[in-house]
């Protein structure tokens, strides 16, 4: 059989080979490049988001992070131009915090649910920062779910009890008072040390008292 259809196996064969040399050439003239002059581009935005997070005049900066200045591209312009790309993905992260603190929270929702990542800090805050800003379009059970996705995303001293706590709040006001005090006391038994755990021993009692 193999002797047979040999002229069409060497050509399915050479069809694939021709796939895989293709795929790697691109990764190798087009895309490597691409993300690298991505990252280059995204340097200006990032500085302006960084400043606007030190605080100096800060709605500006923020606004200029989107936007660009002095000629160089902002988070918008890396997202469009560069899609597909490692620095596109992370400016959709800063654009979404950029226009969570700007109070635009519909298009911090969009940005931020655009971003996607591993990494233990920047995982959890995309997700608690659609948390936050659920909360001020008055979605609240929307906002528990991310405060939620956002606390599971990372175990860590920082993150893990903020959004606890911010979970446990909501849960308070939606009525879910069972759900609320489990969070309280994981914060109270699991992070002792974090600034949360105090605030948490006056929720407990409060939560305790209504049910």
């Amino acid at each position: 059989w193999v002797v047979k259809n040999q002229k069409y196996l060497l050509g399915f064969i050479g069809v694939i080979a021709f796939l895989v040399l293709g795929y790697l050439a691109y990764n190798k003239f087009v895309a490597e490049p691409k993300a690298k002059d991505a990252m280059n581009e995204m340097y200006t935005a990032k500085k302006y988001f960084d400043d606007a997070v030190s605080g100096v005049s800060s709605d500006s900066l923020y606004t200029m992070a989107l936007n660009g200045g002095e000629g160089k591209y902002g988070m918008l312009d890396i997202i469009n131009e560069y899609s597909g790309t490692p620095a596109a993905n992370l400016a959709n992260y800063y654009a979404g915090m950029s226009y969570l603190n700007l109070k635009d929270y519909q298009n911090a929702v969009t940005y931020l649910s655009d971003f996607s990542s591993d990494d233990k800090m920047l995982g959890p805050i995309a997700k608690g920062g659609i948390g936050d800003a659920f909360v001020q379009l008055e979605q609240n059970e929307d906002a528990l779910e991310y405060y939620e996705k956002a606390f599971k995303a990372n175990v860590n001293d920082f993150t893990t009890p903020m959004y606890l706590m911010k979970a446990a709040r909501v849960a308070i006001d939606l009525g879910l008072n069972d759900k609320a005090l489990g969070y309280l006391k994981r914060i109270k038994s699991e992070f002792s040390t974090s600034t949360e755990a105090t605030q948490a021993d006056v929720l407990i009692g409060k939560v305790e008292a209504s049910l």
